[in-house]
């Protein structure tokens, strides 16, 4: 086979593991789900009637080793409390965690769907390699991402 071959199956490989890697930290797992997620903002608004909880101002939202800011965060709930239905995050949206973030104007998480939509520029980073489009979907239980109108910067290491 032709070295072009080789060489494209190389990058196909390292793009879907660096898709599959930098899509993990927004995974909660088992252990996650159990620690703490402090979420600081200058303001919090929380209307039980309506099942919501919108922070705004310097949104930071932590847990163990993921770290959410934002401007506006909007929190939806089941009537028992027990379970979010729905994120919706807005205004200069940064995910992170270690050397991995993901930038966006707009993030939307839908509990039932186990799903997150990055929108608005959206640009994934993991050290040099980049990948951005105009939208990216995250399936959490199929670990499966769909990137739409996608563009990817892959820097290869320099095998010594």
């Amino acid at each position: 086979m032709s070295k072009a071959f080789f060489t494209f199956r190389n990058v196909l490989i390292t793009f879907l593991l660096f898709l599959s890697l930098l899509f993990f930290f927004v995974t909660p797992t088992a252990a996650a789900k159990e620690k703490p997620i402090v979420i600081t903002s200058e303001t919090l608004i929380v209307d039980n009637k309506n099942n919501t909880a919108i922070f705004k101002g310097s949104v930071v939202a932590k847990s163990e080793d993921i770290i959410i800011y934002s401007d506006k965060m909007e929190v939806f709930y089941n009537e028992s409390q027990e379970e979010i239905t729905k994120i919706h995050v807005y205004g200069n949206v940064k995910v992170r965690r270690k050397e991995r973030s993901i930038f966006s104007n707009e993030a939307i998480y839908l509990g039932r769907e186990e799903k997150i939509i990055f929108k608005g520029e959206p640009k994934a980073v993991d050290g040099e390699n980049v990948v951005t489009g105009t939208q990216i979907i995250y399936f959490l239980k199929d670990d499966r991402t769909i990137v739409e109108g996608g563009r990817i910067i892959l820097k290869q290491k320099s095998r010594e």
